[in-house]
């Protein structure tokens, strides 16, 4: 089957597991799940990232009446969820709201600002995870990209390259995010939890994109460029002088542990995905140079950039090579992800080696479809390890077929977790 082929009957299943209640739109997170009790407008799992797959088929072919009618229906519950938004989370709060109207094309993105600012509290955002007396203190916060105070600005910095007034939402997460840097002899860090919330120390880092420093050093670079802010391009750069210091460089290439400091129980030392992977940790490096840095520790961003696709290039996915590695085929963990981030890599140096590979991992993406319209993926702990197929944008077949949709355009949209990576990012 052809990329397009499949994507086009993978979506025709997404669309069939929509479901409408008196709100609009919903789907479950898999196959046989109840509807969400939470984040059921959230781009991750829930409807509202059906809004990216939508704005990419739009480069392919007009949308049919019936997905005009989820758009409308999908930002109309987007928008009637931001007054009582309580998380600013980029996969499920008020930074997904942003994402998702703009990539509909819909009003509302700057109600999503506004509630930002007015739950942000003296020292941040407090996320309903960190309610946790074991773990942290009260009153904490956290720092990284998806669920801290980095997605607050990246969602800020998209809001302003689209017209809206989010200035005072980039300037509040800006000095946030200052206040919490942590000097080391290499540069500059940033933990995923600052260090006095936490009531069981040494603390966990994670130091890739989705969770960690690189995420974190590449929206403060891109807040420098984008504001004129030289102190922020000197915090971003400083953030990843550090950073590369807490990886390996060999013959496959640079890569960064999952967690630091690892132990077994964290499963393998090192993966390659979007989120806590060289997949993702690459869009740092794409920071960095679309702001105009030279060089971090010596090297050119662009090297470093081919220096974490070829850790992925060398890893050996898409093969499942021992129980646990690589099972699972998501944009988020997984072969549709780190495809996505090699299309894109594509689109900005159109280097045949990074089309070959996106499609080398396409093709594995139709092969483990087989005659199916949605993937399933395996928990080998398990006792029966596939798992049912995901639906939406990051672990379901929304996302996947989104790659498969990439393939058969010239052209990409820009996200606002993408748009620095692209030839000539525009809002």
């Amino acid at each position: 089957m052809k990329y397009g082929e499949l994507a086009e009957a993978a979506w025709t299943w997404v669309l069939d597991q929509v479901q409408w209640d008196d709100d609009g739109p919903w789907i479950p997170e898999h196959v046989g799940a109840e509807k969400p009790t939470e984040f059921i407008q959230g781009s991750h799992s829930g409807v509202g990232g059906l809004a990216y797959a939508l704005a990419e088929i739009k480069l392919t072919r007009p949308w049919t009446t019936a997905e005009r009618e989820l758009a409308a229906g999908i930002a109309e519950r987007v928008r009637t969820s931001i007054p009582t938004d309580s998380s600013i989370s980029f996969f499920d709060g008020l930074v997904s709201a942003i994402g998702v109207l703009t990539a509909l094309g819909e009003p509302g993105a700057e109600a999503a600002v506004d509630r930002a600012l007015e739950i942000a509290t003296p020292t941040g955002w407090q996320e309903s995870f960190l309610d946790d007396p074991e773990t942290y203190e009260p009153g904490a916060v956290c720092n990284d990209l998806t669920l801290g105070t980095g997605g607050v600005l990246l969602g800020a910095l998209w809001a302003l390259r689209h017209g809206i007034p989010a200035r005072p939402l980039a300037d509040r997460a800006i000095d946030l995010l200052l206040a919490e840097k942590e000097e080391t002899p290499a540069g500059l860090n940033w933990l995923f939890i600052p260090r006095r919330y936490l009531r069981k120390p040494p603390p966990l880092q994670m130091p890739n994109f989705s969770h960690g420093l690189a995420g974190i050093a590449a929206v403060l670079t891109l807040a420098g460029a984008e504001l004129d802010r030289p102190d922020l391009l000197e915090a971003g750069r400083l953030g990843a002088e550090h950073l590369v210091t807490l990886g390996i460089i060999d013959a496959q290439g640079f890569r960064l542990p999952r967690v630091i400091p690892w132990a077994e129980r964290h499963g393998d030392e090192y993966t390659y995905n979007w989120c806590h992977g060289p997949a993702g940790t690459a869009l740092l490096f794409d920071a960095l140079e679309y702001a105009g840095i030279d060089a971090i520790a010596g090297v050119s961003p662009a090297t470093w950039r081919e220096r974490l696709l070829d850790a992925v290039r060398n890893s050996g996915i898409p093969n499942r090579l021992h129980p646990g590695f690589w099972d699972n085929d998501g944009r988020c963990c997984g072969t549709a992800g780190a495809a996505d981030a090699f299309l894109t890599a594509y689109h900005r140096t159109t280097n045949p080696a990074d089309l070959a590979f996106a499609t080398h991992l396409a093709d594995t993406l139709v092969t483990r479809a087989g005659t199916s319209p949605y993937w399933r993926f395996l928990e080998h702990t398990n006792e029966d390890p596939l798992l049912p197929p995901g639906i939406g944008w990051m672990q379901g077949a929304a996302g996947i077929a989104t790659v498969l949709y990439r393939l058969e355009a010239p052209t990409t949209v820009p996200r606002m977790d993408t748009w620095w990576s692209l030839p000539h990012p525009t809002p």
